[in-house]
């Protein structure tokens, strides 16, 4: 890949015991022809001295918003504009929120409020503060507003615990700011993928209806990794409070019968579908106009199959996609996506074990198991973000091979 000579990249570096990786991380941008400037919070200070990432840089360090001699001129305001680029990494959950809200008590902040330039953040903590609904919060924010998001890493952490928040390879961020630069031709230009995504409602009064666990993070996952790899992506999504990736088009629906409407429309339309969704096996069969009462001890509720959304797909004469499916299951993992497999006529499917726990529904992590008529593949555990682009480079190597 061609380097980046002449790029200006400000190397944010706050306090996290991965700020020891930013001396490669600088000496490798520069082997690139980047020029480096390097930002520090005070917590950075603690983990890795100014003076080393001075010598790796080739630049001094600028570590305080009201240093006099730089604020003479303006200083940062004059570094906001200097950059073409601004990476935060590490991001710890601490700068993760003040970018989120706009604080600007630092030097590091400040520069990301003062630039028009664009801002990465390569999130890395402790696996628990990374799934906190704060911090996951704070990142759908930024992600809505264009931020950049690169990472987390899964696996061992320096505290001795193990899952996501690990911050990615200086190798990994390298190829993150090639990308950015010199974006490589996308693979999956002119191909159309539809999927669907979270739980579905199935309402039995105007108050009360049934549904399942499902977050939807795993198939917007699919969705932005599609997207970003050049597809058109249409998103079918139950009731979810995500934001919608950049370039995707989400519709969004209820209940099952809802989703089997928009999914059996888009599917012709696509050339290849992913049935994420969880959708609800059986509805009300007479959804009551007012309030169920609690009128009695027990309460008894009839309820009707909903359509099977990709048996229908799969089973599609006339512009039939490349049909994947998922298979959530609690025991006999294998044996039911195989019977899934065959039985519904699909190309792929996914099969994972929902009953470990910190993997599947509502978590951030998953792992899987692809099935298909000869073979299977399996996909460890992982951020359901990477997870994703895995998934959607593995389906289109075996899309192409129908084509």
């Amino acid at each position: 890949m061609a380097g980046l000579h002449g790029k200006k990249i400000i190397l944010g570096i706050s306090g996290g015991i991965a700020a020891y990786k930013c001396a490669e991380l600088t000496r490798r941008l520069k082997e690139q022809g980047a020029q480096v400037r390097v930002v520090m919070t005070n917590g950075a200070k603690a983990f890795i001295t100014p003076l080393t990432m001075q010598a790796v840089s080739g630049e001094p360090v600028s570590d305080d918003l009201l240093d006099p001699a730089a604020e003479a001129a303006m200083g940062h305001i004059e570094l906001a504009k200097w950059a073409d680029l601004i990476l935060i990494a590490p991001a710890s959950a601490d700068v993760i929120a003040r970018v989120a809200h706009g604080f600007a008590n630092d030097l590091l902040s400040t520069l990301v409020l003062a630039t028009d330039a664009p801002v990465a953040l390569a999130p890395a903590m402790n696996q628990q503060m990374y799934k906190a609904p704060a911090t996951q919060t704070n990142l759908d924010l930024l992600n809505t507003r264009g931020f950049l998001l690169w990472g987390p890493n899964a696996g061992d952490q320096a505290c001795g615990d193990v899952g996501p928040g690990r911050m990615k390879e200086p190798h990994e961020l390298l190829h993150e700011i090639q990308q950015h630069f010199q974006p490589s031709a996308q693979p999956l230009a002119g191909i159309s993928v539809c999927i669907t995504a979270g739980p579905t409602r199935e309402a039995l009064d105007p108050v009360r209806y049934i549904t399942n666990h499902s977050s939807g993070k795993m198939g917007f996952a699919l969705a932005k990794a599609a997207a970003d790899l050049g597809a058109k992506v249409d998103l079918i999504a139950g009731p979810v409070q995500l934001p919608t990736p950049a370039n995707v088009t989400r519709v969004n629906v209820q209940s099952a019968c809802e989703m089997y409407k928009a999914a059996l429309e888009q599917a012709q339309q696509s050339d290849i579908f992913i049935g994420c969704a969880a959708v609800a096996d059986y509805r009300a069969a007479d959804v009551q106009s007012q309030k169920i009462k609690k009128s009695s001890d027990t309460l008894s509720i009839e309820l009707v199959k909903n359509p099977d959304i990709i048996t229908e797909v799969a089973a599609l004469t006339s512009k039939r996609p490349y049909t994947i499916g998922f298979a959530a299951e609690t025991q006999d993992v294998a044996q039911y996506a195989k019977d899934k497999l065959k039985r519904k006529n699909l190309d792929l499917i996914c099969a994972n074990n929902v009953a470990i726990q910190g993997q599947g529904f509502n978590a951030d992590e998953n792992a899987l198991t692809i099935y298909w008529q000869d073979g299977e593949e399996d996909l460890p555990l992982a951020a359901k973000s990477t997870l994703a682009q895995t998934l959607i480079a593995f389906i289109y190597q075996k899309y192409q091979q129908t084509t």
